[in-house]
């Protein structure tokens, strides 16, 4: 019999609220089936929101996070709620950015991390945010992203 790579998880299957904030969230990880292979995962939230530290008022960004797992895999409900709770949080588009792939690469050490936060324009223009961590696997397809740049309405 199979080993259950989810008992023990404190969300999957179970109600659970958006975490207070990024802090209060709690991220899960499970166990890498194939931890043998290199593989890429992929995670795109295209409606992340967070607020302007300065004005309160909501900003908006399109997050694609690609990671080749070691051992562990980001257990996406988990994950769902952790991007969910910057909805009320303060905080500059790089910092959410950086944050997030930070903690996701200290949760589960994978072979290679990469998150681009492309926001949506403030005060006129668009920031997008890049960050890596970790050497990606020799061989291994990594697409782009997909994210076309910033072109308002034109």
């Amino acid at each position: 019999m199979a080993k259950n790579i989810y008992a023990g998880l404190k969300q999957l299957g179970k109600e659970a609220g958006i975490p207070a904030s990024p802090e209060a969230a709690f991220l899960e990880r499970v166990a890498n089936p194939h931890a043998g292979t290199d593989y890429l995962v992929r995670f795109t939230a295209p409606e992340f929101t967070s607020l302007c530290p300065m004005t309160g008022q909501p900003d908006f960004a399109h997050l694609v996070l690609d990671y080749v797992p070691r051992k562990f895999l980001v257990e996406s409900k988990s994950l769902k709620l952790y991007l969910q709770s910057f909805r009320n949080h303060g905080a500059f588009h790089e910092a959410c950015t950086i944050d997030i792939g930070k903690r996701i690469a200290t949760l589960l050490d994978p072979k290679f991390l990469r998150i681009g936060g492309y926001w949506y324009p403030r005060g006129g223009m668009p920031i997008d945010v890049f960050w890596q961590t970790g050497k990606l696997p020799k061989g291994l397809w990594l697409p782009e992203q997909g994210v076309a740049p910033y072109r308002g309405r034109g």
